[in-house]
């Protein structure tokens, strides 16, 4: 399941998260970010339990985008311990967020 997070909640949803998180800062008018949109939302089905998703929209929440520095969209990033460990800009191909995420999660 994905999690719709704006400025108001990312503080608690991402930072302070016990899971590790993977978030989707991207805009409703972006091309690429509804592209990646369908492999994002199957790696939440895919890591329930183990990972969370969070959706950034940067329109509505440009305090949480201009934290982490967002020039490009989609940029995925992940989260571990409230802290920004690794992301990707643009469209990923095939299976690299995946194993991204993979290689994120086998400390757990």
């Amino acid at each position: 399941m994905e999690i719709t997070v704006n400025d108001t909640n990312f503080e608690t949803e991402v930072i302070q998260s016990e899971l590790p998180v993977l978030v989707d800062f991207w805009a409703p008018w972006c091309g690429p970010c509804r592209m990646v949109a369908p492999a994002v939302a199957a790696l939440a089905e895919k890591y329930a339990g183990r990972l969370k998703v969070c959706k950034v929209n940067v329109d509505e929440s440009p305090a949480s985008a201009g934290r982490y520095d967002i020039r490009g969209i989609p940029t995925l990033m992940v989260f571990k311990g409230g802290e920004s460990v690794d992301q990707v800009v643009g469209v990923p191909p095939p299976g690299a967020l995946e194993s991204k995420l993979e290689w994120h999660l086998k400390g757990e």
